[in-house]
């Protein structure tokens, strides 16, 4: 079987690659856990890290079959794989391409620096589906872009594209289509070389002075998606986008 994520160790740059192209890098329990551990196998081996997936989605978010049934990614768990990224000591790269929806949106933008293509998007499809944003997007898109543009994207579920992500402050340069990963590589091996004490420091602070409500963040939307998750409007959810209809919300 394929693994679902690969990690490549080259010149003080591990490359971690999500790998379940079929899904559009769909997050199970276990890919999602792969990441954390990778990453924090980077904390110790390299001096930065690009996170990346394919050329056709970074990630799609939480895999969705059994959901219903599940709790999913299991939010406690993965809050702590998204703190980690947070607290690296390294520097961390999303590079992006196509979809980076769901907790695969948060899982970028956990990362000190956004590279996207232009052909990609952010997306907070959780109401699609009966739920709320979570993996601290609710904090990490609002200190990203503002509290306007926070609701925007929670409420409507849009697509935030590439040019306009970085116009919003949600990514940090934008690249032609299939340059995104080269480009992440790049600025990885130039910061591989550079002081990583200084690094560090600079990452910290600015981490501290801006996702003050991160973990008070996690903690409300475990509350709310536990509660979202045992409703009728959650199964509808589910189960419409399964059979590619609209749903039929009633607010139970």
């Amino acid at each position: 079987m394929t693994e679902s994520v690969l990690t490549d160790l080259r010149d003080g740059v591990m490359t971690i690659t999500m790998n379940r192209p079929e899904s559009l890098n769909a997050f199970t329990r276990e890919s999602f856990h792969a990441v954390g551990d990778a990453v924090a196998e980077a904390t110790e081996t390299a001096r930065a890290v690009v996170i990346t997936g394919n050329d056709r989605a970074f990630s799609s978010g939480a895999d969705l079959q059994g959901s219903v049934q599940s709790e999913g990614l299991g939010l406690e768990a993965a809050n702590a794989i998204l703190r980690l990224i947070v607290d690296s000591k390294i520097p961390t790269i999303a590079a992006v391409s196509g979809p980076a929806a769901g907790i695969g949106c948060s899982l970028a933008l956990a990362c000190d620096y956004v590279v996207m293509s232009e052909e990609s998007y952010l997306m907070l499809a959780f109401t699609k589906i009966g739920l709320m944003p979570d993996g601290g997007a609710t904090a990490l898109v609002a200190a990203s872009a503002g509290r306007h543009r926070a609701m925007k994207m929670a409420l409507t579920a849009q697509k935030v594209w590439g040019k306009e992500a970085l116009e919003w402050g949600l990514a940090s340069e934008v690249v032609a289509a299939g340059q995104q990963l080269s480009r992440a590589q790049e600025l990885a091996a130039l910061w591989a070389q550079g002081p990583p004490l200084a690094f560090a420091r600079s990452t910290d602070a600015i981490n501290k002075a801006t996702l003050t409500t991160l973990d008070d963040a996690f903690a409300r939307e475990a509350e709310g998606q536990g509660k979202l998750r045992k409703t009728k409007d959650f199964a509808e959810g589910v189960s419409a986008f399964m059979a590619k209809r609209s749903p039929d919300f009633t607010g139970e």
